[in-house]
């Protein structure tokens, strides 16, 4: 399948190196500027541009990963004259309709997973998302998903958002924790390795029992002895103090009467 990828930001290239690998055929790739478009360009051996209105108009799959923000309005111009092929978005939480009234077939390629340039991931293991608006549009986004994945949901733009700020919580909020613990181990010389066993742990054991049943610490019957004492080593930092009071609240009140 003949590809244009538009963004060339984290998910882009990982994307574009997995369709590459599959087989199929990048044409070109678009950023709003020509070094991060030839970066991956080259790195996937195709076309480069940082003009949306230079876009191969013969593809058959357009997709677009750019900034939410930004989403509206490179649609609206990558879009323009330009019926044939089928085009997709990336987002977790930005509707299917944002491409309604541009062009005919069109729909959402949505692959869960957080994406660094540096980090390799296996994609055949990324639960990946899928929307359509007609069957031409399920045909192509389908043929891509299965290519590059094991594991395709069908999803609706609605339910979407909800499975995104899912996401947000097992994974942003969850890494922002981990940087919080490595400033304070770093302050008093520790190294953020020795974290790394419970951190594994701590993700083994949701894959067997439920994350509610998984919880320990002091917030679960709220030891106001420990929790005291906590804030107070955090007395220079009152915003992770106000986190970890509110954490805690919440830990409690979900775990209070079980």
């Amino acid at each position: 399948m003949k590809i244009v990828l538009i963004g060339a930001g984290n998910l882009a290239t990982h994307l574009g190196k997995a369709l590459k690998e599959a087989g199929h055929d990048i044409g070109q790739v678009y950023s709003r500027t020509w070094a991060s478009a030839s970066l991956l360009a080259n790195a996937i051996g195709c076309g480069a541009t940082d003009d949306l209105t230079q876009l191969d108009d013969n593809a058959d799959a357009y997709i677009i990963s750019v900034k939410d923000s930004a989403l509206a309005q490179v649609c609206a111009t990558a879009c323009k004259n330009r019926g044939k092929g089928v085009f997709m978005h990336t987002a977790g939480s930005m509707p299917m309709e944002v491409f309604q009234g541009h062009v005919p077939h069109y729909g959402v390629l949505y692959p869960m997973q957080t994406f660094s340039k540096a980090a390799e991931v296996d994609f055949a293991t990324i639960p990946t998302f899928i929307e359509y608006n007609d069957a031409i549009a399920e045909h192509v986004i389908k043929d891509l998903a299965l290519s590059i994945t094991r594991h395709i949901y069908p999803l609706s733009s609605a339910d979407r958002k909800y499975l995104h700020l899912s996401a947000v919580w097992a994974c942003n909020f969850v890494n922002h924790c981990y940087d919080i613990s490595a400033r304070i181990l770093s302050a008093h010389n520790i190294p953020f390795e020795v974290m790394l066993p419970l951190i594994k742990e701590t993700a083994r054991k949701v894959e067997h029992i439920p994350p509610h049943e998984a919880q320990t610490g002091p917030a679960v019957r709220y030891d106001e002895n420990v929790i005291n004492a906590q804030k107070q080593l955090m007395a220079d930092s009152p915003i992770w103090q106000r986190l970890y009071e509110l954490l805690s609240e919440s830990i409690h009140e979900a775990h209070d009467g079980h």
